[in-house]
């Protein structure tokens, strides 16, 4: 897997993400450099399945295709597995219980966390529950779209 090849100082994160306003650009960051969650049900992406790539909000590495895309009801998007090596995976405990958290490889912007066996009708039995505000989706043309 590949190391994180774009790391950059909590202000120097803070100056770039999102030019977008200052409320988002603070959910955001929250999310992606401090591993917040997003609530459930709120983001872009929970309910969307147009064919194209997910890829990280915030150094745009492709991270999962809508083909591993499904429907899991929990109210995040989830994937049943992610483009090779995009995605690493860290014991999380920060719960009191032992969590994988996922990040993209390229930049260490927090996704969302693993669960597995779940029994969900996928090939990995595996949900990577990834918050909305860690993607950004580019369609099969690779047009970029916001949900």
């Amino acid at each position: 897997m590949a190391s994180n090849t774009d790391q950059k100082t909590d202000d120097e994160w803070r100056a770039i993400l999102s030019p977008e306003q200052a409320s988002f650009r603070a959910r955001f960051f929250r999310i992606l450099r401090q591993k917040g969650t997003e609530r459930a049900s709120t983001g872009e992406y929970d309910k969307h399945f147009d064919e194209g790539v997910y890829s990280c909000a915030a150094c745009a590495t492709p991270l999962y295709k809508s083909t591993t895309k499904f429907d899991s009801g929990c109210g995040w998007p989830a994937f049943f597995d992610a483009i090779p090596g995009a995605v690493t995976r860290h014991t999380d405990s920060s719960w009191g219980m032992e969590r994988i958290e996922i990040v993209c490889t390229a930049c260490g912007g927090h996704l969302g966390h693993v669960f597995k066996g779940e029994k969900f009708d996928t090939p990995t039995d595996e949900r990577h529950c990834v918050n909305s505000v860690s993607l950004k989706f580019k369609d099969g043309d690779g047009v970029e779209k916001s949900g």
